[in-house]
């Protein structure tokens, strides 16, 4: 979850109260929607990976082995996971983030008018 970093100033102008800080259930929504990115980047390359090795011709002969289709699947999806958790992975989590929070400060900001309404 190291690969984005939440700035919380950047995002919402304004926040719960006058001390500038955020709230804790925001925060966790804020989270939860950087993990969901992570998870669907993470299904993203997997997808791809399984599509790439199916374009590589099949060999039977000694190379070949009951349950490498199994094994392939299941290394795909840990090469897949660990694409997304290091450094950016391949930056579409990021792109996601960043438009489904796009939104989010404004929607703080209007809360914030409609309880001082």
């Amino acid at each position: 979850m190291d690969s984005i970093n939440i700035n919380i100033k950047d995002k919402i102008v304004r926040s719960d109260d006058k001390t500038g800080k955020i709230s804790q259930k925001k925060k966790q929504e804020l989270q939860k929607i950087k993990k969901a990115c992570q998870d669907f980047e993470s299904i993203f390359t997997y997808t791809m990976l399984k599509t790439m090795r199916q374009t590589v011709p099949q060999v039977k002969g000694p190379n070949s082995f009951p349950g490498k289709e199994t094994y392939n699947m299941i290394m795909d999806q840990k090469v897949a996971e660990e694409i997304s958790r290091k450094g950016n992975g391949l930056g579409l989590q990021k792109v996601l983030y960043d438009q489904m929070t796009k939104n989010y400060a404004k929607d703080i900001v209007q809360e914030e008018v409609i309880k001082k309404d």
